[in-house]
């Protein structure tokens, strides 16, 4: 028989005990919203290690990426004690194996804990989970929290969400909903609150973020991460500014459909991933966001469904220009062949755009003046906020290249959204009655030999 004293070798620094407490006590759902180096995944792996031990089943510890995952937990080394977290949670003796490749431990007792990302969330089998940590949750999908919770739910498990904020998105609103809930754990830890930094070095750090970012950022990004600021522009964010201005001028609000008006579709179809679908209405130079879809692993069939339940009046749909691609796996025929021909979609239009990403994303921002979006479009409305350049740590500066996560599908359907409003609508050619031919060659139309007919009449009357 084993025996083992878990956690190893830890226990909750003061700052750290609520949260333990709640957890250890039987909770089931918690958020901690802490600064920098808090120690949020260190409460989670060691009390993971406790349930895992406690009770046989599936454990996952969620980053927004896989190969993110593996770099800040699976590989991460305490530097206090230069051990791998995850050896120090998971010690030797309570371990039946442990998988490099899955990023796997197999507990002595049948247990299994797993880092997995949430980009990936689609594929996982939940057979048995028993408890999720989320952790940097305003990074992640918020769409793996919906597939995971009914898996959850069915075994009576537990979920804890640990995050620095990212601006005001699914974060944020998850914060704000279950803060007041009795059944939930919900906390803010800055700095402040923890003690976790004496003042010298509060301010050195402020410094160090300031050299880094200049002064205007670095002052924000030290409030963000440390002083656990909702309000601090997402650093890269392409779109963040024009977000929080649609927000300051209420343009982010309830926006009803109108029924007088006809909805127009604009689509980013994922073949392997998420598609997802805006839902616009435009009225006297207001480009109206009143509803989105996103899925993954569906297929046509269930977009074409998901259209043709909305209560809405269709003017027209588009769809990107890889949806006139032929593929293997439809005999040749292409999305727009299957959606118009199998699936009974009328008034669909290919988007012909040639222009750039970095075009798009300009056109983007002019539009967003005009913009209102409903404020119901939580996923929509984080994934814009959160769509941003990649970081280049070599040379401590943003790329012009986007981060191609989660977030890239809504941008692509707001990026053709803006081409489909910028793009004029050809006035109608004139139509021109055939050429008469009346013994030899002549000009003369229809319409001209009506007029002259009506002439002479009117000539003799």
């Amino acid at each position: 028989m084993v025996v083992a004293r878990i956690p190893n070798n830890w226990k909750p620094r003061p700052s750290q005990r609520p949260l333990w407490d709640y957890l250890e006590g039987g909770g089931t759902r918690a958020m901690w919203i802490a600064h920098r180096r808090a120690g949020k995944d260190d409460v989670a792996l060691h009390r993971a290690a406790v349930a895992a031990l406690e009770r046989p089943a599936t454990y996952w510890h969620c980053l927004p990426e896989y190969e993110q995952a593996r770099k800040a937990i699976w590989n991460a080394v305490d530097p206090h004690t230069g051990q791998r977290r995850i050896d120090q949670a998971f010690p030797e003796i309570i371990r039946a194996a442990k998988d490099e490749q899955q990023m796997m431990i197999k507990l002595v007792n049948g247990s299994t804990w797993q880092v997995i990302g949430s980009d990936r969330y689609n594929a996982l089998v939940g057979a048995g989970v028993a408890g999720v940590t989320f952790s940097e949750w305003a990074l992640c999908n918020p769409a793996s929290w919906g597939y995971i919770s009914p898996m959850l739910r069915e075994n009576n498990g537990w979920a804890v969400f640990i995050t620095t904020p990212r601006g005001k998105n699914h974060a944020h609103t998850m914060y704000n909903q279950f803060r007041d809930d009795p059944e939930w754990f919900a906390e803010i830890s800055t700095v402040l609150d923890t003690g976790a930094f004496d003042e010298a070095e509060l301010v050195k750090i402020r410094r160090e973020y300031v050299a880094l970012y200049g002064d205007a950022f670095g002052n924000a990004q030290f409030d963000q991460e440390y002083m656990c600021s909702f309000d601090a522009a997402i650093l890269g964010s392409y779109y963040g500014g024009e977000l929080a201005a649609a927000r300051g001028d209420g343009r982010v609000c309830r926006v009803e459909y109108d029924d007088a008006l006809p909805v127009t579709t604009v689509w980013d179809i994922g073949y392997t991933d998420d598609t997802a679908i805006l839902f616009v209405q435009i009225l006297a130079g207001e480009v109206r966001i009143i509803d989105s879809y996103h899925a993954s692993g569906k297929d046509l069939a269930h977009y074409a469904g998901v259209i043709r339940g909305k209560p809405y009046e269709y003017a027209r749909h588009w769809l990107p220009h890889d949806a006139q691609a032929k593929t293997l796996a439809a005999a040749g025929r292409s999305v727009y062949e299957q959606m118009t021909k199998d699936h009974g979609l009328s008034n669909v239009t290919i988007l012909q755009n040639r222009n750039t990403e970095q075009q798009g994303i300009m056109a983007v921002r002019q539009l967003f003046p005009r913009l209102w979006i409903d404020d119901r479009q939580e996923y929509f409305l984080s994934a814009i906020g959160q769509f941003q350049r990649a970081w280049n740590d070599k040379t401590k500066t943003f790329t012009d290249a986007p981060v191609h996560d989660w977030t890239n599908h809504f941008a692509d359907t707001l990026r053709y959204l803006a081409w489909v409003w910028k793009e004029p609508v050809k006035p109608k050619a004139p139509v021109r009655n055939p050429i008469l031919n009346i013994g030899g060659e002549s000009t003369m139309t229809m319409d001209d030999l009506i007029k002259s007919v009506s002439k002479r009449r009117a000539k003799y009357d």
